[in-house]
């Protein structure tokens, strides 16, 4: 009796089956939603961090790209208009001339301002304004101060006097800077004296062969096409895009219509944490806590903010184009463009959290009880049998349930490791899929961006060579007309010559007033020295003659699209473009050019494109060199001076050779087999796209069928070599041996 009494307290003490069913049951559904439900708020808060760090990233780049090309063409125009002024056309004292110069430029759409000034006053001034009407400002007479305005018609010819001011470009931003600089340098940003524009100035001074100072050429770039540009950049949907300067001060936004101040003609530039937008002003002082100042920052930084309106995730980029711009672009992307899908998910998933709970605990009460009755019966019918009531019949079916029950739950495990088998097998495959769509779209974007800049590279080079064109036509005409007059004059001259002889012999003692013009004018002196004058005139015009020949041969914009060309003549045009940067200056001498040309045949190619390549290369070649010229003195240069080395050949009869070495510096083996990679350069940013060596290798390899190689060894130089088929098509049916393809000895 005392065991049964016992036994009873401990079965009191004991939990009852439905509890311990229960408890357990609910604890595990409430330990995995809730770390379910943490997870996916995790992996989203990071998801939208990787996202919007690729987002700052593309579109910082979309804006200092399309900044710089925006700041490229001024620079352009300056120098083409630089060199023809330098060399005499046009002549910068003919006004009427250099104003019609100016006119077509600007109504071709070249450029929409063009101005130049002289050290004595005169200055020219073109500009299309907003109406699209092209007006001329133009100072005429030396130290006249009065600029007369004039709206010019469809010809270029002064239609209408608009107005007359007083104005001196001297004492304007863009003409100090330019002469103090002695290089082309952007001016400070200023206001327009005549059309009340913030504008910046890329300007430059421009000096005769003896260095004498003709002029100051400027092209006016206008902020307002930063705004507009920045206004049109989608960033999320809330974001802003800002330019500041390495002082802090605001350049342009998306947001601001006008971020500087203007007073009586004078600007004034707001600095960034004074700015009326909170964003801009937050995001300022941020940068000025983090870093000191603007001018401390020398690379792209990515960070966070806190403002009133959430987080803010920032990019800053140094944008410079090595000729006085060094601004910022900054990017903002505010978190909650991106955390409202989210954040309604999170909502959600919380709802479904607490249903699933709810649910979960009225099915295991239910469960319970269900599971339990059976069981329990059981033991009301094994403590019958203990206590003596052997009359007590037990169902054979429950102990039978019980039996199934245990299969069931064996089979109903199974089945549940068969579904989280599955499971794991289908979030592999889906994991696999992302991978792969991921790899897919990264290799898209890179195709897309290389797809873009070999755009921009080819509509370049096309504008090169029509500008190119267009100069070399228009300077031809009027040089073809002096070359063949001189020859006229020159017979002239010495028929007038001999006459006069002929008075003198035929009238030894002329009259006093004759015999006193003749001591004045020094006929000796004249006589010998005008036909020297003549003589140096042929020999300028024929200078200038292989000069447009030169240019023309370069664009060949006169030509089929694929011909039969002299490949010398190509190389030879090149080397007469780059002639500037071949030629003596204060820091090294002469760059030598050694032509070891063989006899070639005509070969069949894209001749623009062709020279596009010769370009790329030579234009490498010479940066090599004054890049280890930095590392040695002038007479060092002067008794090992920079050379390249241009040799042509043909090989196996089917294919022609051309090599173009260098004695720089070299290259390392790592650099070498990265040279012909699209976006790959050694060059600092804003001086190289990394795209010039890929895009060569195209034109010989896959538009030629040809091959380019490249040798290098540092401290010796490098080696480029060009291998072509002489007709387009041979490439298709004949092939190279090793040994054929590289019969020079290399470095």
């Amino acid at each position: 009796m005392a065991i049964k009494v016992l036994e009873r307290r401990f079965i009191v003490k004991q939990l009852p089956l439905r509890l311990i069913l229960i408890i357990p049951f609910v604890l595990q559904i409430f330990l995995a939603v809730g770390l379910t439900g943490y997870f996916a708020i995790r992996n989203g808060q990071k998801s939208v961090e990787k996202a919007t760090s690729q987002l700052r990233s593309e579109i910082s780049d979309r804006i200092n790209q399309q900044i710089l090309n925006y700041l490229e063409k001024p620079y352009i125009i300056n120098q083409v208009i630089a060199a023809g002024i330098a060399g005499g056309q046009p002549d910068v004292t003919d006004i009427p001339a250099l104003e019609h110069f100016y006119w077509r430029l600007v109504n071709q759409n070249t450029v929409d301002f063009l101005q130049i000034a002289t050290p004595s006053g005169t200055n020219i001034l073109i500009d299309r304004l907003e109406e699209g009407l092209i007006v001329a400002r133009t100072i005429e007479e030396a130290n006249r101060l009065d600029r007369q305005s004039y709206r010019l018609d469809e010809r270029g010819r002064r239609a209408e006097l608009l107005q007359t001011q007083p104005f001196d470009a001297r004492t304007r931003p863009w003409y100090k800077a330019a002469l103090e600089a002695g290089q082309p340098i952007w001016s400070e940003i200023f206001v327009g004296a005549a059309t009340s524009r913030v504008t910046i100035s890329l300007s430059q001074p421009i000096y005769s062969e003896t260095g004498n100072l003709l002029g100051v050429q400027s092209s006016n770039f206008r902020l307002s096409q930063i705004h507009e540009f920045l206004k049109n950049v989608a960033v999320g949907q809330t974001g802003q895009t800002f330019i500041v300067d390495r002082t802090g001060n605001l350049i342009a936004s998306s947001k601001v219509e006008q971020p500087f101040k203007i007073h009586d003609q004078k600007l004034e530039l707001v600095p960034a944490e004074n700015s009326e937008n909170p964003v801009i002003q937050a995001t300022a002082k941020a940068l000025s806590d983090q870093f000191g100042s603007f001018s401390q920052i020398n690379q792209i930084q990515q960070f966070e903010i806190q403002t009133d309106s959430g987080r803010q995730f920032v990019q800053i980029s140094p944008l410079q184009d090595g000729r006085g711009i060094n601004w910022f672009s900054v990017v903002v992307i505010p978190e909650a463009d991106f955390m409202a899908e989210i954040n309604a998910n999170t909502r959600t998933t919380i709802l479904l959290c607490f249903a699933a709970l709810i649910t979960a605990t009225i099915l295991g009460i239910y469960t319970s009880k269900w599971i339990s009755q059976p069981i329990l019966r059981l033991s009301q019918a094994s403590e019958a049998i203990a206590d003596g009531a052997f009359d007590q019949t037990v169902n054979p079916s429950n102990v039978r349930e019980l039996g199934v029950l245990a299969r069931s739950f064996n089979q109903m495990t199974q089945q549940l490791r068969e579904s989280f088998t599955a499971l794991e097998r289908t979030n592999e495959q889906l994991e696999q899929r992302v991978e792969e769509r991921t790899t897919e779209l990264s290799n898209t974007l890179q195709e897309l961006q290389r797809t873009q800049s070999q755009m921009i590279q080819a509509e370049k080079m096309s504008s090169l060579g029509q500008l190119v064109a267009g100069v070399a036509h228009e300077i031809n005409n009027p040089v073809n007309f002096i070359h063949g007059n001189v020859a006229h004059v020159s017979q002239y001259s010495q028929d007038l010559l001999e006459l006069i002889q002929l008075y003198q012999q035929e009238f030894p003692v002329p009259p006093s007033a004759i015999q006193a013009k003749l001591d004045d004018i020094e006929l000796e002196f004249l006589t010998e020295d005008v036909l020297k004058l003549l003589a140096s005139m042929r020999v300028g015009t024929e200078r200038i003659q292989e000069i447009v020949k030169s240019l023309r041969t370069f664009s060949r914009l006169d030509e089929a699209q694929v011909k039969e060309v002299n490949i010398h003549e190509g190389l030879d045009s090149t080397l007469m473009i780059l002639q500037h940067r071949l030629k003596v200056n204060t820091n090294r001498p002469e760059i030598q050019v050694i032509r070891d040309y063989g006899e070639l045949p005509l070969v069949e190619c894209y001749p623009g494109q062709l020279n596009q390549v010769f370009m790329n290369i030579l234009v490498n070649a010479i940066d090599a060199l004054e890049e280890s010229n930095t590392k040695r003195t002038y007479q060092e240069l002067k008794d090992h001076p920079n050379q390249i080395t241009i040799r042509t050949s043909t090989v196996n009869t089917d294919w022609v050779e051309i090599t173009i070495a260098d004695n720089g510096s070299g290259m390392p083996e790592a650099i070498r087999q990265s040279i012909f990679n699209p976006f790959f350069t050694t060059k600092p940013i804003g001086k190289g796209t990394g795209m010039g060596m890929s895009i060569s290798h195209q034109i010989i390899v896959e538009k030629h069928g040809g091959k380019l190689d490249c040798f290098s060894t540092v401290g010796e130089g490098t080696e480029f070599i060009i291998q072509l088929p002489i007709q387009l098509e041979a490439h298709k049916t004949t092939e190279l041996t090793s040994a054929e393809r590289s019969p020079l000895p290399r470095f």
